[in-house]
């Protein structure tokens, strides 16, 4: 059996450990990759001075060799024929397979304006855009950066940054930042917050041209607003799935690659996975792209049984955001934009608190979380609520009981025996193993303490 994967994120890692779990190494894996295989999420760590560039690395050549794997790392898949099951390469050569999985991610999106293709105008989508922006930067004593784009993947960068102590300002054409992840109280916070720590946001403006400046500086100039002075532009609009491959190959897409509960696509030997595909979701018949690290290795794994002959179906993937917005805490999960939802919202913007819970009944549906991390995920009420979501727990009286009581999250949990039923529950149909790949083979220490015995807790009439 010959299995091709193209990509090497973690769709395409986790695929590869899940088959090798499953078949003992029996089986053929070539991976073809344009890049290293390494973890997006971890180039903001990169940026901002944790650790160092090797860390990013999440498969190296002893990895790979370690599992059987023909690793083509700086090859590209030009073209597909699904029916003759071969992938034809840049350099014209041609790779025969009996199951591939697609796993080609997303492309950023770019800035159209003029001057956007001058030096100093970049993003930060690869390892080396990241290496590019500390070269630059590299000798500033406060570097002045103008960011374009107040999305998910824009904000992690930017609380990079932050740590660096840049002097930053961000653009965000929509009515406030994080469109897609927050709703405007919430987003209040948010951007009240960054004006405390001298971050600027200009919401609801768009860019009209980039030109020089004096010194090799940039001057952004906002359409009917001020010009901004600064070192360097960062452009983060947005992301596309790559689908070229797929589309030219007759595979159906819509939005991304479509595919099944076992990632299959419209041809039952070809898989997709991660930030190209759109597949099944929690609370809805609907299948939706969800381009986050927690759904892209779900779907590797997934894909990853189903290659190596093991029915497995997936339940669906769970909307979710966590970000850190230059200390505040900030989340969402599932259908946190439901209008049609029960809200429950507590709202406290001198206090830095704002949550709101979405429920479809008695079940939480949709969360979002703004404050400070004591009030958020020091008492771990995030991860419970995306617990209740995950198992699509009934609260039954409990809901009445957050209504009164928004910040006991704990009894309900406990009380509905959510942690168990988590506990209890797996992808694959047996236990999790941690990922094979230890940045320069050294194991993590870990310490774990046995925490004190729970009191009793009351539990409401009809509970």
């Amino acid at each position: 059996m010959h299995h091709v994967i193209i990509g090497a994120g973690p769709v395409a890692t986790n695929a590869i450990e899940t088959i090798r779990q499953f078949d003992g190494g029996q089986s053929q894996i070539t991976l073809i990759s344009d890049e290293p295989a390494h973890s997006r999420m971890a180039l903001p760590y990169w940026l901002s001075g944790q650790f160092p560039r090797e860390h990013t690395s999440t498969g190296d050549d002893a990895y790979f060799r370690r599992l059987n794997v023909d690793a083509r790392i700086g090859a590209r898949a030009a073209a597909l024929d699904p029916q003759a099951r071969t992938v034809t390469l840049g350099d014209g050569s041609t790779l025969a397979f009996d199951d591939l999985l697609i796993a080609t991610g997303a492309s950023p999106l770019g800035l159209r304006v003029p001057g956007a293709d001058l030096p100093g105008v970049q993003g930060l989508w690869t390892l080396g855009q990241t290496e590019l922006l500390l070269n630059a930067t590299a000798g500033l004593e406060r570097p002045r950066v103008v960011m374009v784009g107040a999305g998910f993947i824009g904000f992690i960068m930017l609380n990079a940054m932050s740590k660096r102590g840049w002097t930053l300002t961000v653009i965000e054409r929509e009515a406030h930042v994080l469109p897609r992840m927050l709703d405007e109280a919430g987003a209040s916070l948010v951007e009240s917050w960054l004006a405390d720590r001298g971050v600027a946001v200009h919401a609801n403006a768009t860019v009209h041209a980039i030109a020089a400046a004096d010194g090799g500086a940039k001057r952004v100039e906002l359409d009917g607003g001020p010009s901004i002075e600064c070192d360097a532009v960062v452009v983060a609009t947005g992301i596309r799935p790559n689908l070229d491959l797929a589309r030219a190959a007759g595979i159906e897409t819509e939005q991304g690659i479509l595919v099944n509960d076992r990632m299959q696509t419209n041809v039952p030997h070809v898989f997709a996975g991660g930030d190209c595909a759109q597949g099944p979701v929690m609370f809805s018949d609907r299948r939706e792209i969800h381009p986050i690290q927690p759904t892209a290795v779900d779907h590797g794994r997934v894909a990853g049984a189903n290659m190596a002959g093991h029915e497995v179906h997936y339940p669906g993937s769970l909307s979710m955001n966590i970000l850190d917005v230059c200390g505040l805490q900030t989340a969402s999960f599932g259908q946190w934009s439901d209008a049609q939802a029960d809200a429950m919202t507590i709202s406290n913007p001198s206090g830095r608190i704002y949550r709101k819970l979405l429920w479809t009944g008695d079940r939480i549906t949709g969360a979002i979380f703004a404050g400070r991390a004591n009030d958020m995920g020091m008492l771990t009420d995030v991860g419970m609520v995306k617990g209740f979501m995950q198992t699509g727990t009934r609260l039954g009286p409990w809901k009445e009981f957050l209504r009164e009581n928004p910040f006991d999250v704990r009894r309900p949990y406990v009380a509905c025996n959510v942690a168990r039923r988590l506990v209890d529950s797996t992808l694959l149909g047996r236990p999790s193993k941690p990922r094979d790949f230890r940045a320069g083979g050294v194991e993590p220490k870990t310490t774990i303490g046995r925490p004190a015995n729970p009191a009793p807790l009351p539990i409401p009439n009809g509970a």
